[in-house]
């Protein structure tokens, strides 16, 4: 029997069709060499390190005196948490009784040495700033007041309050993930403007800067 199409298609059907696989498939194999020549060929561009306000890239900051910290606006805009903590007078309190100015808010712990070192000169921004925004410390210490107290006195602070959070509960409204120390910056509104992990000098030029940014 001499070989033919089948029966119940036409010869010019069948050409038709194994025309369309034949490009279909050449087409597939040169896309596939070209994604592939790409990739080995070329390296990825990395993502430009951004420096300004509306970057989502930390930024590294270093001290006169050699310490290091990292500052981030990932988080810029988010409302300040509810959690409460105490006072000196165990009374309790949110960070919504500082509203109506910019709100440095300090999270630490004597137990922490970069926490340590930097509170000198939190507390003598806040007699420098005392009229333009309130600069607050809240020990994460699990014993209360006492060490708080203890290590002020021996340092010789004086302006700052010795707000404290036996609880944790700062802590937990960041989830528990922020290290100490970490120092927010939030608007007169409550919101965040800026956050700073690790500790600096407070009294530096490029820190007075980034706290204008509350203005």
């Amino acid at each position: 029997m001499t070989p033919g199409p089948s029966p119940n298609r036409p010869p010019h059907m069948l050409l038709e069709f194994d025309m369309r696989f034949v490009i279909a498939l050449i087409l597939l194999v040169l896309t596939g060499c070209d994604k592939e020549s790409q990739a080995e060929g070329q390296a990825q561009p990395a993502s430009p390190v951004k420096s300004d306000k509306s970057g989502q890239s930390d930024i590294l900051l270093e001290s006169a005196d050699g310490s290091r910290a990292t500052l981030s606006y990932k988080n810029a805009g988010q409302k300040a948490p509810t959690a409460s903590f105490t006072d000196a007078d165990r009374q309790d309190v949110t960070l919504a009784d500082f509203a109506g100015k910019p709100l440095l808010l300090n999270i630490w712990a004597t137990w922490c040495a970069p926490c340590k070192a930097e509170m000198p000169t939190l507390d003598a921004l806040v007699k420098r700033e005392k009229d333009r925004m309130n600069v607050i410390v809240v020990s994460q210490d699990l014993e209360g007041s006492a060490p708080v107290l203890a290590f002020f006195k021996e340092t010789g602070v004086k302006n700052l309050v010795p707000y404290t959070d036996a609880d944790n509960a700062i802590l937990a409204a960041f989830n528990n993930a922020i290290a100490l120390p970490t120092s927010i910056l939030y608007n007169s509104e409550g919101k965040e403007i800026w956050r700073i992990s690790g500790g600096v000098e407070w009294d530096g030029a490029e820190v007075a800067q980034l706290l204008r940014a509350a203005d």
